[in-house]
Parts: structure tokens; C-alpha cells; sequence
């Protein structure tokens, strides 16, 4: 149940961040799926290294959706490069 779970709150902070990211972003259900999962990830990561979170300590939605903004943010710099 909670990977479900992770999955739905995943694709709703990807939709969110690129929802607020200007510009087009040319991804699919599941790449804006990952994105939100990934940028859960990053928030929490860049939190315990602030000492906003200890570990296994879930990360909010905004933190969320600001690390899915990064990873945006990251991913549409290598694709211009590439």
C-alpha cells in the first residue's frame, strides 16, 4: 500500500512542479511519475544535510515539490546540452 501511495503523491507533486516550471517539459505519465518521486528523494536528502529532517523523517509537499522543481530544473540543462 505504501508504494501506492508513494506513486500517487509522486505523480501529483511532478504534475505541480511542472505545472510551475515556465516552459514545456515533453514528458510522459510515468517520467512525471518518477520526477515527483525523484524530487521527494532530493528534498529529503538536501533536508538531513540541512538538519530539517532526521533520517527515514517523511519530507512535506513543499519540500517535495521544490526538489522536483531542482530536478527539473537539472534535467532540462542536460537536455539543452545534449
Amino acid at each position: 500500500m505504501n508504494i501506492l501511495i508513494m506513486i500517487i503523491v509522486g505523480f501529483i507533486v511532478g504534475l505541480i512542479a511542472r505545472a510551475i516550471m515556465p516552459g514545456e517539459q515533453k514528458m510522459g505519465l510515468v517520467l512525471t511519475t518518477v520526477l515527483g518521486i525523484v524530487g521527494a528523494l532530493v528534498a529529503g536528502w538536501l533536508g538531513q544535510l540541512a538538519g530539517l529532517y532526521a533520517p527515514g523523517e517523511p519530507v512535506g509537499w513543499i519540500a517535495s515539490v521544490i526538489g522536483a522543481l531542482i530536478v527539473l530544473f537539472v534535467v532540462g540543462l542536460v537536455r539543452r546540452k545534449a
